[in-house]
This record gives C-alpha cells, structure tokens and sequence, in this order.
C-alpha cells in the first residue's frame, strides 16, 4: 500500500504576517526553520522511502531538515508550487478586500476567482494530482513525503479523492509543518489523516 505524506512548508515571515505569497520565492522564518527541524524527525519516524518538493525556497528549505535527518535525497518538482496569484501576491487579506471585494469574497467562499494572473483551481488540480502520482511512483508500495504549499496540498489531495469543489472547500487549512496522509489500496486513495504534526 502506498503512502503520501503531504507536507505545507515552515512559516515564513510573510505567513506570519498575513501576506499572500503564492509563486513569491519566500525563505523560512526562524521559526520556519525551527518547526522544520521538529517535523523531520515526525516525518522520519514515518520511514519515508522518497522526498519530493516544490522548488520554491521555503519548501527546498523544509525538505532539507527531512533530508539531513532520514538521509534521502530530495527530488524537486516546480508542479509542486504553491497556486499563482499574480497581482494579489505580496497583499493581505485586509488589502486585498478593500481592491478587489467581489473577487475576494469568492475566493474565501473556495469559489473560481477571474483575475488575470490568478491561476485557475482547474489548473492547480491537475498539475498537483500529476505531480503526486509521479511521487507516488517514486516508492510504489512505500512511503513517500511530499514538501508542497497549504493551497496547492488541499487542491491535490481533493484531486486524488475525486472531491468536487464544494467538498474541497470544506477541508482545513495545513498548518505549517504538518502534513495529509493518504494511501492507496486496492479501490485507490483513501484520506487516513489531515493536519498532523504536532
């Protein structure tokens, strides 16, 4: 039976502040690096056979404290990245409700938002269920963990399920560091647990 782990990165200091970061190459806050450690050796007592990450810093930077403690090498893969928001990157949540109140209101309603430079949900979904079943394939019939960002892991792990959009809405957020468990059996991917981590 295969196992993902999909992990959501450390804080970073635009996380701490609210700041949409989307494709923003971001390095780990302190405390990033800090939970990083904490959860590598979580995630090593999982006994991962493969590691994968976004290429995106605070991810390769995540991966890196897994890698030192299990002494796998990290694969990356740029379809892990976090969903693009183009012009709202680098806004919070207060800013970007005062410019684009509409739009804004559907995303927190995990409806589409039509913005040019947003990236479509479609398209966020089937890059990241590609890029986890590559993953997968990684380790058939083992464990693998996965380094990615809280909105791309949620549109990826409601992919692999077959989840329509208002069941995708309903999912948690990851906290930071912690991570989705799903395995594959026999009838395909079964969610086992969500935001664990400590």
């Amino acid at each position: 039976m295969t196992r993902l782990l999909i992990c959501r990165h450390g804080q970073t200091r635009w996380n701490a502040t609210g700041r949409i970061q989307g494709q923003t190459d971001i390095d780990l806050s302190e405390i990033g690096h800090a939970q990083a450690e904490k959860a590598a050796d979580l995630i090593a007592a999982q006994r991962p056979d493969a590691l994968v990450s976004s290429d995106l810093r605070r991810a390769t930077e995540t991966a890196a404290a897994i890698a030192a403690t299990t002494g796998i090498t990290v694969a990356t893969d740029p379809r892990l990245r976090e969903r693009g928001y183009g012009p709202w990157e680098g806004l919070t949540d207060d800013e970007l409700a005062a410019r684009y109140p509409a739009e804004f209101a559907c995303w927190r309603a995990g409806r589409p938002v039509a913005i040019d430079g947003v990236e479509e949900l479609a398209e966020v979904s089937a890059r990241m269920s590609a890029a986890l079943l590559d993953a997968a394939g990684r380790a058939p019939g083992g464990t693998v963990a996965v380094v990615t960002h809280g909105g791309a892991a949620r549109r990826g792990v409601a992919a692999l399920l077959g989840w329509p959009d208002e069941i995708v809405a309903t999912l948690g957020s990851l906290a930071n560091c912690h991570w989705t468990e799903l395995r594959r059996g026999p009838h395909g991917w079964r969610l086992i647990g969500h935001n664990l981590g400590t």
